[in-house]
């Protein structure tokens, strides 16, 4: 059997030309070799994986190339590169062993080159040693430091250094050169299997080389965007594409469903949340013909989000943005995780429920919207079909009409009144409010509960009643308490025949709120008058004085004496 080398360093970069995705860096680096313009100490630094020791391997070989057409890894020159790495030799006798050999010079070629690799590993006496060395270096010496985390490295390092950011490889460059790698080994890729290995490994060239390995050992030479989804576990596009479909149509049954089957499949509800919020950013950049060039998708996957752009409004993207980001800061902090994103998935699927009607922040369709459309209820609505009766055929005998009187029209007529007639005062007035016909609640929940429950929905709606201005009903509904009978029946006394009308015209808002605060559609209020009522709360300026009078008698002496009235 072969020994198998992985890509990482069978496709090591041997030439600037190589390297992906710096070609800022590389083009400086040459120019500076050709124009004998290169510092004597530099310093790159950036993420893993970009190519930065890569860069300083081929930077020393240039060095000292005399003719590149006749160059080799063999040559002599190759011999004058001293890697050095400085997370196992970070101590002050191997910077001093370091110092002593600087002083030889080359016996071939112009320069010795020292490549010192995770140079923040290196200890605060270390660097204090090599200081001196490295800000005047002997002319045959060049040092070319490589680092993961520049903040490490003290100021007085980073001063004697030329520094060379390096920067993450785009998702686009990384899946080109896979592309360029698959033509090498003969393996057939799709180009949406490529973009999610280059959208995994997060910028770093090398990462995407070891996932391109790991999935090419998983599928063979065939690599499909299933193959790929399900080897690195990643929720692939289309269960984005569904649930976003589902929250449009406002169905929440299925959301929660959809949103199971995927925590089954072992993904984290954060990462899904985190996810969801993504698709819904790359579908507000796709509304624009302008923005569309940020989608770093593949050609397929960019046309299903053109397609699902349409569909969805610029209001229901930004509102589900700010909900599913405000879900992933509290996720944490959450005790039931779950239960945060189910609520945050039915907020969102209820935004563009009602039309544009004006709805709470948070709020989400009723079950009984859902329960009323069940299978069991649609069964039960269709119409029975027409029963067949075999025709019968009579012989029917026309007759001629006969003839008849035309009576005037305006005999006929039935005249209406004047409204400033004397007639119409005595005519009683039709209450057109009979005819309209109550909705069934035979199919609707009956959740029981208890005293304390209905006092607290009654004090709900009795604050909504002041917030709106309905003062009158609000102070009806506070001159007692609710009290819960059997079958659901609530009872209610008041002081006076007025607030029993007061309260009745608005009754059917109060019982209509309570049902659907409680969960119980058998509820149903019963009004009555007791003058015994006492009341809570002084209305008139003669009961604000006498509920002072109870708590401090000294009031009426103090009136009388000063002759107050009142």
């Amino acid at each position: 059997m072969e020994h198998f080398i992985v890509s990482a360093r069978k496709y090591r970069p041997q030439n600037f030309e190589d390297v992906v995705g710096q070609q800022a860096i590389t083009n400086t680096l040459e120019n500076a070799i050709k124009n004998n313009h290169l510092a004597q100490a530099l310093l790159f630094t950036g993420p893993r994986g970009v190519g930065k020791t890569s860069c300083a391997r081929i930077l020393a070989k240039k060095i000292n190339q005399q003719d590149a057409a006749l160059s080799s890894e063999d040559e002599d020159f190759a011999f004058n590169i001293f890697e050095l790495d400085a997370a196992s030799n970070n101590s002050v006798d191997d910077i001093r062993n370091l110092t002593e050999q600087v002083r030889i010079p080359p016996q071939i070629g112009k320069y010795k080159i020292y490549i010192i690799d995770e140079v923040h590993m290196l200890s605060a006496s270390a660097f204090n040693a090599f200081l001196k060395t490295l800000e005047e270096p002997p002319a045959h010496a060049i040092f070319i430091l490589a680092t993961t985390e520049k903040h490490k490295i003290i100021p007085t390092i980073l001063s004697r250094c030329q520094i060379f950011d390096f920067k993450r490889i785009g998702v686009l460059d990384a899946k080109n050169y896979l592309k360029t790698i698959c033509e090498k080994e003969n393996i057939t890729a799709d180009d949406d299997a490529l973009h999610i290995i280059a959208q995994k490994a997060d910028g770093a060239m090398r990462d995407a080389l070891s996932i391109f390995d790991r999935v090419v050992s998983f599928s063979g030479n065939n690599l499909t965007r299933e193959a790929v989804t399900e080897n690195l576990n990643v929720l692939d596009y289309d269960a984005y594409f569904s649930m976003t479909d589902l929250l449009l149509e406002n169905k929440i049954p299925e959301v929660l469903v959809n949103f199971n089957t995927i925590l089954s499949k072992g993904f984290d509800g954060q990462h899904f949340i985190n996810g969801l919020a993504s698709h819904f950013r790359d579908l507000l950049v796709a509304k624009d013909k302008a923005t569309v060039a940020l989608l770093e998708v593949g050609d397929n996957t960019k046309k299903k989000y053109l397609e699902q752009a349409t569909k969805a409004t610029l209001q229901f993207l930004l509102t589900s943005i700010d909900k599913a980001n405000d879900c992933d800061l509290k996720y944490r902090a959450s005790k039931n995780q779950r239960l945060l994103v189910e609520l945050t998935l039915m907020q969102i699927a209820s935004i563009t429920f009602d039309g544009e009607k004006k709805k709470s922040a948070n709020y989400i369709i009723p079950a009984t919207f859902f329960t009323a459309l069940s299978p069991a209820v649609k069964e039960i609505a269709k119409p029975k079909p027409l029963e067949k009766k075999p025709v019968t055929v009579q012989k029917t005998v026309i007759e001629k009409p006969k003839a008849t009187l035309k009576t005037p029209v305006l005999k006929t007529t039935k005249r209406r009144s004047s409204a400033f007639s004397l007639k119409s005062v005595l005519e009683k007035k039709v209450d057109n409010t009979k005819s309209v016909v109550e909705e069934n609640y035979d199919n609707h929940p009956r959740t029981p509960f208890t005293q304390k429950e209905l006092i607290k929905s009654w004090n709900l709606y009795q604050q909504k009643l002041i917030k709106q201005g309905e003062k009158n009903m609000a102070y009806g509904m506070s001159s007692s308490e609710p009290k819960l009978l059997a079958d659901f029946k609530i009872s209610f006394t008041l002081p006076n025949e007025l607030m029993k009308g007061q309260l009745k015209t608005g009754s059917t808002k109060l019982v209509s709120f309570l049902r659907s605060s409680l969960n119980n559609y058998g509820i149903n209020l019963e009004l009555d008058v007791s003058e015994t009522v006492e009341k809570k709360f002084a209305y008139t300026p003669q009961e604000k004085f006498d509920k002072l009078k109870e708590k401090n008698p000294l009031l009426e002496e103090l009136r009388i004496k000063f002759q107050l009235d009142m």
